[in-house]
Parts: structure tokens; C-alpha cells; sequence
């Protein structure tokens, strides 16, 4: 069993630490991370202006005036992940150069702002806010990436303004920032006025074409996704954050799906998109990768049995408790699931068969598409009615635990053997 182990390992890896390490990568995804605060306070707004979708309650809050409110704070807050992520893309990428990163996204925001379109009146300029939300987001990456690889490039190469050491830090960084954030900003004018001079798409279109066209078709359709899972099994499997690595590649794809549902419910619409973050996270991923909240609840029923191993009962409350929270690192290297043989199959179909169950849910209206981010932390059940805004929602999440666990449990069980053939050797030492 080791060798196979070890030979899925020696295969695997080498790939799998050049994608989890590869700083653009990385970069996507702490900044894209650093807006998930808002996105999770906007989808609290968003269901508290529909009621908890109890229709008499929404009415209410709408006839009373109170709705436009909670719609003003869901807007203000989920409604800037793309802006937030052209500063927090850039910020990552600069600080993983040791360069000042606060310098590097504030150049990258601006950077944004002249590629948006302006709309110009009698009153004034003004963006409208669709750019600033998941719309946004191919345009943040794109800049995100390229502004904060220019700017460390001109601080890494002493292409700045540099004053005495007796200048305060905060001073001498704002003056280092000058020389770059003025080619970055003359370079995206420059951009912009050459796409506007030839009426040709401005920035977020193409990025939107160049981008969204190729991740939309993996992240848009089952057969995509279920690629997308079993690339995530495999990595978690020899030890890496499948997660970090293939979760967030697809990440502005089902944000920016997850924004469509959320303003086409805003205005009564039809929701068009299955795949959202939320979906992910809370109907595929259960217990977090690999489906393992069956795992750590088959764990915890064999370890208050009268006869159980020791390291059974040793493992099942650090590994159950945070499994109802999403958390599964105790149960990925504390069983471990990590590059063991005898957990595979189940830890690479868990979370498919729950994909293709709540897939099909959808397509026959048992289960409602999502419009809220409850947040990835969020116990199952709960998530499930926050995010529907339905209760089948945690009807289905009951349904595929039950599924995971009974899948889970025939292999727990021959795991607890080995267990217990363990703690027999050691007694006999």
C-alpha cells in the first residue's frame, strides 16, 4: 500500500508544488480572499431584504421602505469585490517580492479606475457600480498581476525617489511609489484612450472575453466541474491544498455567477447559474475537500463503541467538531486522509457523488439556485436554508450526509482494523 502511496505521490507532486507555489496564483487568490469579508456581509443584507424568503415578511420590509435599505447595504459591500481585488492582487503579488504592498494595490486600484468606462452628464463623471462587482474581477486580476509585478520590478531594480533615512517610512514609501505608479497609470491611460479612440471594447470586456469565455466553459457546466473535483481530490490527497490551487483558479467564474443570481433575485428574476462559490462549498464540499464530514461522523460512531481503538477515540472530537465547521486539516493529517491508499475511494467520490446529487436536484426544482454566501464556515443544514433560502436546501444537505456517511463507513471501519492491529503490536512490544 505505501509504494502506491508513494508512487501517486512522486507523480503528482512535482506538478501540484509548482501550482501551489506559483506567486501569481497565490496572489489571485489572497486578493480575490480579501474581499470574502464583504461578500459574506452582503449576502447577510441580502437575506434580510427578502425576508428569510417568508413572502409576507418581504413585503413588509419592501412596502415599508426598509428593503431599498438592506439592498443599499448589500450593494455596498458585495458590490466592490472587484475593486477591493484590484488593490488586493497587486498587494500579494508586490509583498511576495518584499516590496511595499499597501504602494502596490493603491496604484493597481487607480489603475482600475482609468480603464473603467466614465459616464459623463451635465453633473459630472461617474463608473457605473457594475464594474466595481465580480464583473470586475477579470479586469482586477489582469491589472492586479501585471501592476504588481511592474512596481516591485522598478523598487527591486532602485528605479525610485529615495530620501534620507531621517524621512519618516510612511514618507519615503509614498515618494518610492511615484515613479512607478506614474508609468503604471500613464501605461492604462494610454490603453484606455487608444480602445476609446478606435471604439473598439474597453478593458473589462476584453478581459471578460479573454478570461471569463475559456473558465466559464470549465466552471459552467458539470463535466468541467467534475474535473475541477477530482483535480482538488488529488491534490489534497499528496498532501496539498487542492483548495488554494484549484478552487480559486474558478473562483472569479462562480463570484461573478454568484453576482448574477444575487441581482437577478434583487430584481425578481429567473436565476440562471447552478455553479456559485456557495454551491461549491456547501453542497459538494461538506465537512471541507473530499466530502469528509461523513468521514468524521462514521469516525466518531465506531469510536464510542465499548471496544473501539484508542486512536479512534483519540481522533474523533479534534476531528469531528471542526468538520461541522468546514475545517478538515486535524482530519487530513491527523488520520490521516493524506496519501492514505485505504481512504482514496471514498475521499475522491464523496464529494462527486454529492456534485452529480445536488446537480440533479437543481434540474428537476427540488433544489433552488443560490443567491447568498452564508459564509464557507458555516455549519451544514444552516448553510444549506442561508443560501436557497429554501428549507430543501438543508434537506438536501441532510440527504447527502446520510450518503456520505454510509459510503464513508465500510472503509472507517477497515481503517479502525489496522488501527487496532496497531495498538495490539505496540502492546506486544
Amino acid at each position: 500500500m505505501s509504494n502506491k502511496g508513494q508512487s501517486i505521490q512522486d507523480k503528482l507532486m512535482p506538478f501540484a508544488m509548482k501550482l501551489g507555489n506559483n506567486k501569481f496564483l497565490v496572489a489571485i487568490r489572497d486578493g480575490i480572499i480579501l474581499s470574502m469579508p464583504l461578500i459574506i456581509i452582503g449576502s447577510f443584507f441580502m437575506i434580510l431584504a427578502t425576508g428569510f424568503s417568508i413572502p409576507p415578511f418581504e413585503k413588509w420590509l419592501t412596502d415599508a421602505g426598509i428593503g431599498a435599505y438592506l439592498y443599499k447595504g448589500s450593494d455596498s459591500s458585495f458590490g466592490l469585490i472587484g475593486l477591493v481585488s484590484s488593490f488586493g492582487i497587486a498587494y500579494s503579488l508586490a509583498k511576495q517580492y518584499k516590496t511595499d504592498g499597501v504602494s502596490a494595490g493603491i496604484v493597481s486600484l487607480s489603475c482600475f479606475i482609468v480603464v473603467t468606462p466614465f459616464l459623463t452628464s451635465k453633473d459630472g463623471s461617474s463608473i457605473l457600480t457594475s464594474y466595481m462587482t465580480a464583473q470586475g474581477l477579470f479586469v482586477a486580476i489582469i491589472l492586479g498581476l501585471i501592476n504588481g509585478y511592474v512596481y516591485q520590478w522598478f523598487i527591486n531594480n532602485d528605479i525610485e525617489i529615495k530620501l534620507p533615512d531621517s524621512v519618516p517610512p510612511a514618507v519615503s514609501k509614498s515618494f518610492s511609489a511615484i515613479i512607478p505608479g506614474a508609468v503604471l497609470v500613464s501605461f492604462w491611460l494610454l490603453v484606455y484612450s487608444l480602445l476609446d479612440h478606435f471604439k473598439l471594447p474597453d478593458m473589462h470586456l476584453l478581459a471578460k472575453t479573454i478570461l471569463g469565455v475559456p473558465l466559464g466553459m470549465l466552471g459552467n457546466n458539470i463535466l468541467g466541474v467534475v474535473i475541477l473535483v477530482l483535480c482538488n481530490s488529488l491534490f489534497w490527497f499528496v498532501g496539498l491544498h487542492g483548495g488554494n490551487i484549484v478552487n480559486k483558479i474558478m473562483e472569479p467564474i462562480w463570484i461573478a455567477n454568484l453576482n448574477d443570481n444575487v441581482q437577478a433575485h434583487k430584481m425578481g428574476e429567473p436565476l440562471q447559474h447552478i455553479f456559485t462559490t456557495p454551491f461549491i462549498n456547501n453542497f459538494i464540499y461538506i465537512g471541507g475537500a473530499g466530502a469528509t464530514i461523513g468521514l468524521v461522523i462514521a469516525l466518531a460512531w465506531i469510536a464510542h463503541r465499548k471496544k473501539a481503538s484508542q486512536r479512534a477515540k483519540a481522533l474523533s472530537p479534534i476531528t469531528l467538531i471542526p468538520g461541522f465547521f468546514n475545517i478538515n486539516e486535524p482530519t487530513m493529517f491527523g488520520v490521516p486522509v493524506v496519501l492514505n491508499v485505504l481512504l482514496i475511494v471514498p475521499f475522491i467520490l464523496a464529494p462527486l457523488m454529492n456534485l452529480l446529487i445536488s446537480y440533479a436536484a437543481v434540474k428537476v426544482g427540488i433544489l433552488p439556485l443560490i443567491y447568498a454566501e452564508p459564509g464557507w464556515t458555516t455549519p451544514p443544514i444552516i448553510s444549506g436554508f442561508l443560501c436557497t433560502g429554501s428549507i430543501m436546501g438543508s434537506v438536501v444537505q441532510i440527504v447527502l450526509i446520510v450518503l456520505d456517511v454510509l459510503l464513508y463507513l465500510p472503509f472507517i471501519l477497515n481503517l479502525e482494523k489496522t488501527f487496532k492491529k496497531e495498538e495490539e503490536k505496540s502492546e506486544e512490544k
